[in-house]
């Protein structure tokens, strides 16, 4: 314990806690729900919890995957991929789709999720989700440390090029309602996830100078 009454540690020397703290600070986080085909045709889809949005004009998105994993694979391969958005009602099949499965085991088919064709990417969306991001692969990038050493760790950028949501999530106004498609964050610890509601919405407005 710091002099100031804060705890403080350095992240090379360990964090000294019973569990990492960082994904529970940087939280909640929005889950990257992401389907993917390798190029002969099999299917994959894995949660990311490491996923953000990263531009607007043209829209980018991306995830972080620790390990080379069938996802980045795949996309490097074929060059697209699609983001599902996790709801309450499809977390548990969310979490199914993070078992450790063997290589080529279809993940639509053990979590009994309905795969659909992507419109402009060959990848597939999840039925269920009612939003989908299909993507073209714009960056795939291996992190590295401040001292310059390659890590195991790969950051997955691309851009939207197509988008799918369900009507009844705008209002007639033609505004998307976050907290109406009830999304799932990722927060600290193994197994903390939280929901959103519009009773904990606030407003803030940008000022001008």
């Amino acid at each position: 314990m710091s002099a100031d009454n804060r705890y403080f540690y350095e992240p090379s020397k360990g964090h000294g806690l019973p569990h990492n703290p960082l994904n529970a600070i940087i939280g909640p986080r929005p889950i990257g729900w992401i389907a993917s085909r390798n190029t002969q045709g099999q299917r994959n889809l894995a949660p990311y919890s490491f996923f953000n949005c990263f531009n607007y004009d043209p829209p980018i998105i991306g995830f972080a995957s620790t390990g080379w994993k069938d996802s980045v694979a795949n996309i490097v391969e074929t060059g697209e991929f699609v983001w599902n958005l996790t709801t309450r009602s499809l977390a548990a099949q969310m979490n199914q789709t993070s078992a450790a499965l063997p290589r080529g085991t279809d993940e639509f088919e053990f979590a009994g999720l309905t795969p659909i064709a992507g419109n402009i990417v060959k990848a597939d969306r999840i039925a269920q989700s009612p939003v989908s991001f299909e993507c073209k692969l714009s960056q795939c990038i291996q992190l590295t440390a401040a001292n310059g050493d390659k890590i195991d760790t790969w950051l997955v950028l691309g851009e939207v090029v197509a988008v799918h949501i369900e009507k009844h999530l705008l209002s007639a106004e033609g505004i998307y309602q976050t907290a109406l498609a009830e999304p799932v964050l990722r927060a600290g610890g193994p197994s903390a996830y939280y929901g959103i509601s519009d009773e904990l919405r606030f407003d803030l407005h940008r000022p001008t100078l």
